[in-house]
């Protein structure tokens, strides 16, 4: 899992990038909506919908808006938002890197030909369902900040029923688990005395394709940015690894 969370790590320093851009205050939004459907519009009961809320307001979305949210995703609100559906889409960078693409859209004709032109002007493909996804396994996955004694951390997460974890950097660890036990690895934690920074739901790669050449790099960073910055867009996840040097250089 280390070449997917060293990625993940230059991912977050894109976010605060990123979150410059309007379209990061939409993806949040529609996170919310899409969570307060899928349960109960109350964060108390509803960890999906917690959790989305968290991140809405670490990206500095105002409580109106959030609360706006959740209101249209209870079917309380109104207008179309009710109609978004959550999509999976795949295809191919350059280099034959596998891309997945999760998505929330109202419309899945418009959604597929932005995607479609993404691929085609950055030198990838847009391909059918299942080209990809096989290649691979969604986890959980808390990312523990300020980490000092390893030992309690593995004792922590055993008791959490992670599956592994890994330290990054600047006593940083992220914990895998079962998508299932994803809020009970997150409590345990918590009642641990770490502090969880994040919890996601992430696909792992079962196998890496290794980028060496920066004209390779360079069109596959150009075209997970171009659709990270399609607004029906949630999350974009590849299965390359690079080596540091190379990847610093394409931030």
């Amino acid at each position: 899992m280390a070449g997917h969370s060293k990625w993940a790590n230059i991912k977050r320093q894109k976010a605060v990038v990123d979150a410059k851009r309007g379209n990061i205050f939409t993806q949040l939004s529609r996170a919310i909506i899409v969570a307060a459907r899928n349960g109960v519009p109350d964060p108390a009961g509803n960890f999906q919908l917690r959790t989305a809320i968290d991140k809405a307001k670490a990206a500095g979305i105002p409580n109106d808006n959030i609360e706006r949210a959740i209101a249209k995703g209870a079917g309380t609100f109104g207008g179309d938002n009710s109609s978004l559906e959550e999509i999976r889409y795949e295809g191919y960078g350059a280099g034959g890197v596998a891309i997945l693409i999760e998505a929330l859209t109202d419309n899945r004709n418009r959604t597929a030909a932005d995607l479609r032109v993404a691929f085609s002007k950055n030198g990838g493909n847009l391909g059918e369902t299942g080209c990809v996804a096989w290649m691979f396994t969604q986890k959980g996955v808390c990312v523990v900040s300020g980490v000092l004694d390893e030992e309690q951390l593995l004792e922590a997460s055993l008791e959490g029923n992670a599956e592994s974890y890994e330290m990054t950097e600047d006593e940083t660890a992220e914990v895998f688990t079962e998508v299932a036990n994803l809020e009970t690895l997150s409590q345990t934690l918590k009642a641990k005395g770490f502090k969880v920074a994040d919890v996601e739901l992430r696909w792992i790669p079962g196998n890496q394709v290794e980028v060496t050449d920066s004209e390779q790099a360079r069109s596959l960073f150009k075209l997970i940015d171009t659709l990270e910055g399609l607004d029906d867009v949630q999350n974009v996840t590849a299965n390359f690894d690079m080596a540091d040097n190379l990847m610093a250089t394409m931030v």
